[in-house]
């Protein structure tokens, strides 16, 4: 199946990075290549593009994509939060501009044997990186009630986040939960009829929550950061769309402490730490996705766009 993939705020994006032709760039989840297609084209004379993923067929399928800039582009089987060793092996310092679009991809979704998508009955993976063995499989049925719960309730923003931890784990003792279709059923039943015919599919939440606790995907954000903020040249930008509240927050709290990053007590008349900012945040409030976009595209709603800029 073509890795069919929307990009959330494309232009905006593109905007932010401020490319210039001869810049290196670095998509750090390259999916389908949508994002790195733009900024390749506007790459001339020396400007290279860095295209990371972990996931094979994110890769396979970009670089099909992308066959006309095969002059520019590099592609790297890794994760984003490897970059700078990635980048180093291949003989690069610091970039131009660094583009993460963080959560799962359309074509991730669509591959209905990933086991991503609560449409479809297939076994629980939610592998982003399939050479790791642990899966969703074991998450579902190996952890305590009281972590099924906590990940449900902080990564899934579930209300029902307690209940739905219990069922699964009633569901469980009496076979293991292989697929998607009986995970779905767990939740389901966990959840008030009426409720359930309200909004989005009883099971989105649940099966978000999972998927951030298998990938690591809140850690691995939090680990980047820092690192790629460290990467970027003189007026280099980071861009990261985000979809979830939480990685937001993280977002939003490594941008402000990199603005400031005094650690001086309030009531000291001057700065004595020596912290001095590394950069600026380039809009106070993230940017979000116009209203036709969200029209056209479900998976936008959610997203917000942050950019940096390092001095």
């Amino acid at each position: 199946m073509g890795f069919e993939h929307k990009s959330v705020l494309l232009m905006e994006c593109i905007e932010g990075l401020h490319i210039k032709p001869d810049g290196i760039y670095v998509d750090g989840t390259l999916g389908g290549g949508g994002h790195s297609y733009e900024i390749a084209k506007r790459l001339t004379g020396g400007g290279k593009l860095i295209g990371i993923d972990q996931d094979d067929a994110a890769i396979e399928a970009a670089s099909l994509r992308l066959k006309e800039f095969e002059d520019r582009v590099t592609y790297i089987r890794s994760n984003y939060v490897h970059m700078k060793e990635a980048l180093n092996q291949i003989g690069i310092e610091k970039v131009d501009g660094i583009l993460l679009d963080l959560g799962v991809s359309s074509y991730q979704l669509d591959t209905l044997e990933r086991g991503f998508s609560y449409k479809s009955d297939t076994a629980l993976d939610m592998r982003m990186d399939r050479r790791q063995t642990r899966t969703a499989r074991n998450i579902v049925n190996d952890y305590p009630e009281m972590e099924l719960y906590r990940i449900i309730r902080d990564y899934g923003e579930d209300k029902f986040a307690k209940n739905i931890a219990k069922h699964i784990v009633m569901r469980r003792q009496e076979k293991p939960l292989e697929t998607t279709g009986e995970l779905n059923e767990a939740v389901k039943a966990a959840i008030p009829a009426k409720i359930r015919f309200q909004g989005g599919h009883p099971s989105k939440k649940t099966f978000q929550a999972i998927r951030i606790e298998l990938n690591r995907e809140l850690e691995v954000l939090k680990d980047a950061l820092e690192v790629m903020l460290d990467l970027l040249n003189p007026e280099g930008r980071l861009c990261i769309i985000t979809f979830h509240s939480l990685e937001d927050r993280i977002v939003k709290t490594a941008f402000r402490q990199q603005e400031n990053p005094c650690t001086c007590p309030p009531q000291l008349p001057q700065c004595v730490c020596g912290k001095k900012p590394s950069g600026k945040s380039v809009s106070r409030k993230p940017i979000l996705p116009s209203q036709e976009e969200m029209e056209e595209n479900s998976r936008s709603k959610s997203a917000k766009l942050r950019v940096f800029e390092k001095y």
